[in-house]
């Protein structure tokens, strides 16, 4: 079944694809320069500038500044749907590896005071290019749809606090409200141009904690006369491990890593304190609630364990902006999917298992689960290399590798028309 017979618009589908692949030239001369003046979060300040100025020459009307450095871009075209398009802009500190010859040359100073080279390890280029190719078909197509379209660049998911940002600098009240909301994001390990989905949870809680175990120091020789901040959080360690396997449901997923220990400074000396910092994957808010209080017991116990006093007990320390799971409404999941496979072929569109990374896209749903949400993965990957990968003959660079590029033409073609497709299927007049 073509796009035009799913959705009854005339030569949409075909009129989408004329379209993209007719701007894809112009489209990679944006990628390119995206890819080459990466910013960090709460620093896309070219980015915005340049893509702002796109949008207004379309015809929006743009709103800069939303959320610190966020754009929002709105064109109002008849009663309907409103629908909220999100592409992310922020880069990382990281040395690029890629050999391009657009590679990033970019040095930038991150919130911790570093300067570190800057990279777009994460495709955000990708997505902000594919956005803008959408808004010119959309654009261009505008006597096939009805309603409100909200384009929106959003800072600092790599931090995970511009989706937040942007809602509490009045997303959802200075603007149209969306009914719908949709983004994409480039994939590592899916081949070029092939559309992954996952209804229901699709991406992780990501929680960070700073746990610091007190004991009373003393030199290495006298073990008896000290607390032993080093073996008390060793068992803490090991003892976290319990909360995955056998505390939490063998069907629910969650994680618990011990990502840094650091204690003492010389051979012959036991400190007074040892740091760990933990980060925390899971999908419900139950879960999430009980693997923090479990690790705040197993540290209390420990430490009891060991003699410490109650008034050296664990401090745990659990960031306020912690990073939402990514939900995705599971019916409108599957009408997109079938959308998409009307328009690509169902061998392009698969329905692929969640992971445990982050993205701060889920706070849109959060803020309102009265809205329907589904953000989807593009293959960036040679599909001859993901075989070989397969076959264990070579490693894939992953998401935040110095050697990531992805497939240019194929995410940020692929990606542009699935979010016009998508846009006209859930605009669709009458």
């Amino acid at each position: 079944m073509s796009l035009n017979e799913a959705n009854g618009a005339g030569s949409a589908g075909q009129a989408v694809d004329t379209l993209v692949d007719g701007a894809l030239p112009e489209l990679l001369e944006v990628y390119r320069d995206l890819h080459a003046h990466p910013e960090l979060s709460f620093q896309e300040v070219r980015t915005a500038a340049t893509l702002a100025a796109r949008m207004r020459a379309l015809g929006f009307a743009v709103t800069e500044g939303v959320g610190q450095t966020g754009v929002v871009a709105v064109l109002e075209n008849g009663p309907g749907p409103v629908l909220m398009i999100r592409a992310d802009m922020d880069a990382l500190p990281l040395e690029e590896k890629t050999g391009l010859p657009y590679a990033s040359k970019v040095l930038a100073t991150t919130r911790d005071g570093i300067e570190s080279p800057v990279m777009h390890a994460c495709g955000h280029d990708t997505h902000m290019t594919a956005w803008t190719g959408a808004a010119q078909a959309l654009v261009a197509m505008r006597d096939r749809w009805s309603g409100t379209l909200v384009m929106i660049l959003q800072p600092a998911e790599e931090i995970g606090l511009g989706a937040k940002a942007m809602l509490d600098d009045g997303l959802f009240t200075r603007f149209p409200k969306p009914s719908h909301v949709i983004a994409f994001h480039d994939s590592a390990e899916l081949p070029a141009g092939t559309i992954g989905y996952t209804p229901g949870w699709m991406l992780a809680n990501v929680d960070s904690v700073d746990l610091i175990v007190r004991g009373q120091g003393g030199h290495g020789a006298y073990p008896h006369k000290t607390k032993d901040p080093i073996v008390i959080a060793a068992r803490i360690v090991t003892s976290l491990q319990t909360l995955v396997s056998r505390e939490c449901d063998p069907q629910d997923a969650a994680v618990v890593t011990v990502g840094s220990f650091v204690a003492g400074a010389k051979h012959n000396i036991i400190p007074d304190e040892a740091k760990l910092l933990i980060t925390v994957r899971s999908y419900s808010d139950e879960t999430r609630a009980a693997l923090l209080a479990g690790i705040e017991r197993i540290a209390r116990g420990e430490a009891m364990a060991a003699g410490v006093p109650e008034d050296r007990m664990p401090v745990m320390t659990v960031e306020q902006d912690y990073t939402p799971a990514t939900y995705n409404t599971p019916q409108f999941s599957d009408h997109v999917a079938g959308v998409l496979a009307a328009h690509f072929g169902a061998d392009r569109v698969r329905q692929v298992p969640s992971v445990m990374g982050g993205e701060d896209f889920g706070q849109y749903y959060r803020a309102d689960n009265s809205i329907e949400s589904l953000i989807f993965w593009v293959g960036g990957v040679d599909p001859d290399k993901v075989a070989a990968a397969q076959r264990g003959e070579v490693k894939l660079p992953s998401l935040h590798s110095p050697h990531w590029a992805p497939d240019p033409v194929a995410v940020i073609g692929t990606a542009a028309k699935a979010m016009t497709a998508t846009a006209l299927d859930i605009l669709a007049k009458g």
